[in-house]
C-alpha cells in the first residue's frame, strides 16, 4: 500500500491520500481524543503523541499536530494508516456522525430559497475546492444576511481561513444572492 501525503494551506494540518475511498459520503470531523472513539483508525492516530485532530474526507485523512514536528509524526501516522487498511477494521463504528449537517442548521423558513441557493454554491463551487487543501466547509445558518459556515479539516485554524471566507466564499455568496451581506465561521 503506498500512501502520499500532501502539505495543505494551514501548516498544522497534513493530507494523506491512501489511494481509496475513506469515507463514501460526508465527511467525519474528530477535534478530540473523545470524538474519535467512533473510529478505530482515528483512535489510533490519537495515540500518537502530537497529533491533535482527525479529519476523514472521502479519499483523504486530514491530521492536525499539536507541538511536535512532522518529521517525527509523518512515519508513525504512516504506519497507523497502513496498519488499520490491512487489518481489514471498519473505518467507523456503527452511526458515526457524518457531515455534511451534523449540527442542527437554522434560518427563517421565508429565506428557504436562498438557504438552498447558499446551499448549492457551496456543494458545487466551495467545498470541492476546500477538500482539495484537505477540509470542508458546511453550512449551520442563516440569518440577518449573514451566512454561518462551520470549517473542518485543514480549515479549522488555518491562517488563511479568514481570508477564504471573506474575499472568496463572501465575495462568491454576494455575487449570487444579494441578500447575504456576510459570511461568518461558527
Amino acid at each position: 500500500m503506498f500512501i502520499q501525503t500532501e502539505a495543505t494551506p494551514n501548516p498544522a494540518t497534513l493530507k494523506f491520500l491512501p489511494g481509496r475511498v475513506v469515507l463514501d459520503e460526508g465527511t467525519l470531523h474528530m477535534p478530540t481524543p473523545e470524538a474519535a472513539k467512533q473510529s478505530p483508525l482515528a483512535e489510533k492516530l490519537f495515540a500518537i503523541d502530537g497529533v491533535a485532530g482527525v479529519f476523514f474526507g472521502n479519499d483523504f485523512i486530514t491530521v492536525t499536530k499539536g507541538s511536535a514536528e512532522w518529521p517525527h509524526l509523518k512515519p508513525a501516522i504512516l504506519g497507523a494508516i497502513m496498519e488499520h487498511y490491512m487489518s481489514g477494521q471498519p473505518l467507523v463504528r456503527g452511526e458515526a456522525s457524518l457531515v455534511p449537517n451534523g449540527d442542527e442548521e437554522f434560518f427563517d423558513p421565508a429565506d428557504a430559497e436562498t438557504v438552498d441557493t447558499i446551499k448549492e454554491l457551496l456543494e458545487t463551487r466551495v467545498r470541492p475546492a476546500v477538500a482539495a487543501d484537505g477540509g470542508d466547509i458546511t453550512f449551520r445558518g442563516f440569518k440577518d444576511g449573514i451566512v454561518y459556515l462551520a470549517m473542518q479539516g485543514s480549515c479549522a485554524g488555518c491562517p488563511s481561513s479568514t481570508a477564504t471566507l471573506k474575499h472568496g466564499i463572501q465575495n462568491l455568496m454576494r455575487h449570487f444572492l444579494p441578500d447575504v451581506r456576510e459570511v461568518q465561521s461558527v
